[in-house]
């Protein structure tokens, strides 16, 4: 299992992943073009020390990463949107799953909606918009690890 970032937005949201797929051991996709310079001195603050434990792939586009993604046989694509979708409580994971978190700013556009394998959600009260990123990511993938035993022993 790992995350995909789409064109994230915000340095410490991405740092805050990157950190939480390093203590989790897992690999991070990033799909360019970011909105921030991508480096240590941008992402330092939120991934701390944690950075060189980090195994990051960076894509130069949507095109580049679905094209290699193309290649992987049993490697889900699961999104997880604010779009109207299946509560992720409700989904079986696979241990072979990606996850793809959109940009904070404006998710993913309809032709990455559309490419998804599976499409998920996080129940949320009336009138809420979206968590954080990190949050939701970090809820989903939790009970991804939870329900494949994939969490490092």
């Amino acid at each position: 299992m790992n995350l995909a970032l789409y064109q994230p937005d915000i340095p410490q949201n991405t740092g805050t992943l990157l950190r939480t797929a390093a203590c989790l051991d897992l690999a991070v996709d990033i799909i360019e073009p970011c909105g921030f310079v991508f480096s240590d001195r941008h992402l330092r603050r939120s991934a701390m020390d944690y950075l060189d434990l980090d195994r990051v792939v960076r894509h130069v586009s949507w095109d580049a990463f679905y094209a290699l993604r193309q290649g992987q046989e049993g490697r889900r694509l699961v999104l997880l949107t604010t779009k109207r979708a299946n509560i992720y409580t409700d989904f079986a994971f696979g241990e072979n799953d990606v996850l793809l978190l959109g940009s904070e700013s404006a998710g993913v556009p309809q032709d990455v909606h559309d490419a998804a394998d599976a499409r998920l959600t996080i129940p949320m009260s009336a009138g809420a918009r979206s968590l954080n990123v990190a949050v939701a990511g970090a809820m989903v993938l939790g009970e991804a690890l939870r329900q494949t035993g994939a969490f490092p022993a």
